[in-house]
């Protein structure tokens, strides 16, 4: 048997709050499987494992002994090959999708 003894008064509250909650979780869903946040999500995980790989080798590459400049000029050398070597993969990867449809 239900209980019937409830404050009609807490009821309305605990319903508010009910859908206080589903309307956040449906906010949050929305928010997920948008293409364009799902897209900008993309970007910030490659920007951030660049950023890290780029770190990567310029710790391989860093400075040895060489001046200041030469050792800048090197880790520009090395950001563009990253680069390059990112877009070039970016370029395959869409070739493969594009062939496979």
């Amino acid at each position: 048997m239900a209980d019937t003894a409830r404050d009609p008064q807490a009821l309305e509250r605990e319903i508010e709050r009910t859908r206080a909650e589903l309307a956040r979780t449906v906010d949050a869903l929305v928010d997920r499987i948008n293409p364009k946040n799902a897209a900008r999500r993309g970007v910030m995980q490659l920007k951030e494992e660049a950023g890290q790989l780029t770190a990567a080798v310029g710790a391989l590459v860093g400075p040895r002994g060489d001046d200041e400049e030469r050792a800048r000029d090197r880790g520009s050398v090395v950001l563009i090959g990253t680069g390059v070597a990112l877009a070039a993969t970016a370029v395959a990867i869409m070739a493969w999708r594009r062939r496979r449809r």
